[in-house]
């Protein structure tokens, strides 16, 4: 592996402000550079730019001055200068489309995850480690404001539930009251934080529903995740988390709490109707995102590049 000698947060300035330096100058001579994210490096050989999202043009109020200014410079050198645009969504594709990047430019590519079943032993486990109630509803993300926790937590206390416990997983993000949003929320509510990635999947496997009700996502990826592991999801039906989920899911409007409360109701009372939903999805993601189908786009777009 080759690095450049900069910091991070330094070397993506100099490659967004001044076009330097070149990727050769760590990796030497390449028949294609892909930038996996948002930091475009200089376009010294046939360029791909993976592009997550534009949650940003979706809404901007979510976002830091600094994220905004690193975003919309990204959006710019992407228009301009990359050869193709790798999309993992046809969401993130329409969107692109609008804002500019030429629709022959681009190509979709999924995302997969690790399909391991974690043994139920296992699952149960690590919930008796954490200390949950017997059936919980499961949430994992970063606290940001476009993974609407508020409006999780609105439809959380609309349901009124005590016999099942709202679990939080994942770290502290920015724009976020949720330490003020837990407490005015109830008992039933338990925020582990950031867990390892073998525990998450194994709460995952263990929750009586897994839900996700974003703003927007390219992607989606704990739907996926969720998914793979058994879990019926409740989504939203905006965004790409409505491609992953498909028919397996129960989709909602992210913006009213009450839908979110009903599909939970509908889920949490009828277990063997969830049960049905989580086989299903484990099937749909099985033989939908898989890592080949993964691999083979990506082959194609470097092979389209190298010529």
């Amino acid at each position: 592996m080759a690095a450049l000698r900069l910091p991070r947060a330094g070397l993506y300035w100099a490659w967004h402000q001044m076009r330097r330096p070149s990727v050769q100058q760590a990796a030497g001579w390449v028949d294609v550079i892909h930038a996996t994210g948002m930091a475009v490096p200089p376009r010294t050989a046939p360029l791909a730019v993976t592009v997550n999202d534009l949650a940003f043009l979706r809404h901007p109020d979510h976002f830091t001055p600094r994220g905004m200014r690193f975003f919309v410079q990204s959006l710019e050198l992407t228009r301009n200068e990359a050869d193709i645009v790798v999309c993992p969504s046809q969401h993130t594709a329409d969107d692109c489309s609008r804002a500019g990047i030429d629709a022959d430019k681009l190509r979709l590519v999924p995302y997969w995850t690790d399909d391991r079943l974690v043994p139920a032993q296992e699952a149960a486990d690590v919930r008796q480690r954490f200390e949950l109630a017997e059936r919980f509803v499961l949430w994992v993300g970063t606290a940001e404001p476009r993974k609407n926790l508020a409006g999780l937590l609105g439809g959380w206390h609309l349901l009124g539930r005590t016999a099942e416990e709202l679990v939080l997983v994942g770290p502290q993000g920015w724009k976020s009251n949720l330490g003020g949003d837990l407490a005015s929320s109830g008992q039933s509510i338990r925020r582990l934080g950031f867990v390892a990635e073998a525990d998450k999947r194994a709460l995952m496997r263990a929750a009586a529903v897994v839900c996700y009700p974003s703003l927007t996502e390219g992607f989606g990826l704990p739907v996926l995740e969720a998914m793979v592991q058994g879990a019926p999801v409740v989504t939203s039906a905006t965004g790409a988390t409505a491609e992953v989920a498909g028919s397996t899911g129960v989709l909602v409007d992210p913006t009213r709490p009450q839908e979110i409360a009903d599909a939970l109701a509908g889920l949490l009372d009828a277990p063997d109707d969830a049960a049905r939903l989580g086989k299903q999805g484990r099937e749909r993601a099985l033989a939908e995102f898989t890592w080949q189908r993964t691999a083979n786009g990506l082959v194609d777009v470097y092979r389209e590049l190298a010529g």
